[in-house]
């Protein structure tokens, strides 16, 4: 025990012993700076001035321009490119989807691929199924103040309310026998017209085309996008006249009917008509002969 503490007492009187560091002018031996030391003292001094020189040298890496100068680190405006790039490829990769919803929905069309259990009564079919006798014709008030606003813009603006009237009518692409009608059942949506061959196939409306291709199984295939959510498809053409993105007016010629395709029996047209997504059937709407 008593060993123990003259060791103790040994180590203490080393760390506080005071030393005297002088600064001497070498020629006249003059005093210039002098500082009284212990080993203790000089133990901290060193210790905090190699905090100090690490915490300066963070601050510096972390904060300044000069981590770029660092390997490992990389810039500025590569960092800022790399995050243009990050928002450009998501901004891609949402396209991408989007298109390839789109040309899913076209396969869809093109093969028919739909089941009967998930068709739904389309509003226009039930417009056209609708009786009169199950209609209820009496006035209600909303209709009498409709009638009264009708009435005041006949009398006081009478061009006015005449020119903003529409009408939508589908016009028949090609006139000829029907061979094979609308079928839900055997999943056949849509209409078989025998032609003659290169006969001249006109849109049903004004549109936009959507898909002007070449299929193996039907040949030369035109869809046209038209107003209130209705799309038509004309099936197994020997050529088309019109490109994707054209726009198109009504009866205006789109491509010539044929045998094209390996699922033709004949030179005919296969027409189709789908409303918000549903098949519906042509012959509701247009007289074919």
């Amino acid at each position: 025990m008593a060993k123990k503490k003259r060791e103790g007492k040994r180590l203490r009187k080393k760390l506080l012993d005071k030393y005297r560091l002088v600064i001497l002018n070498e020629d006249t031996f003059e005093e210039r700076l002098t500082f009284k030391l212990t080993r203790l003292n000089v133990f901290v001094f060193v210790s905090v001035g190699a905090l100090v020189l690490v915490l300066l040298t963070y601050f510096l890496i972390a904060y300044t321009s000069l981590r770029e100068y660092i390997p490992g680190y990389s810039s500025t405006a590569l960092k800022r490119q790399a995050t243009e790039l990050s928002f450009k490829t998501d901004s891609l990769q949402r396209v991408i989807t989007l298109n390839e919803r789109y040309y899913n929905s076209i396969k869809n069309v093109l093969k028919g691929d739909i089941s009967a259990e998930d068709l739904r009564k389309d509003s226009i079919i039930q417009a056209v199924k609708l009786e009169a006798s199950e209609v209820d014709l009496k006035p209600i008030p909303e209709d009498s103040l409709l009638r009264e606003k009708v009435d005041k813009e006949d009398k006081y603006n009478l061009f006015e309310s005449a020119t903003t009237t529409t009408s939508f009518v589908l016009f028949p692409p090609v006139n000829g026998t029907v061979s094979e009608p609308y079928n839900l059942k055997e999943k056949h949506y849509a209409i078989d017209i025998v032609v003659a061959k290169d006969t001249p196939v006109k849109a049903v409306a004004d549109g936009t085309v959507i898909f002007a291709e070449w299929t193996v199984a039907t040949g030369y295939v035109v869809i046209i996008e038209h107003n209130h959510g209705l799309i038509s498809v004309y099936k197994h053409n020997t050529a088309i006249i019109k490109s994707q993105g054209d726009l198109v007016k009504v009866g205006e010629v789109i491509a010539t009917a044929g045998d094209a395709g390996e699922l033709s029996t004949g030179p005919h047209l296969h027409f189709e008509l789908w409303n918000n997504g549903y098949p519906i059937n042509p012959s509701n709407f247009i007289d074919f002969e």
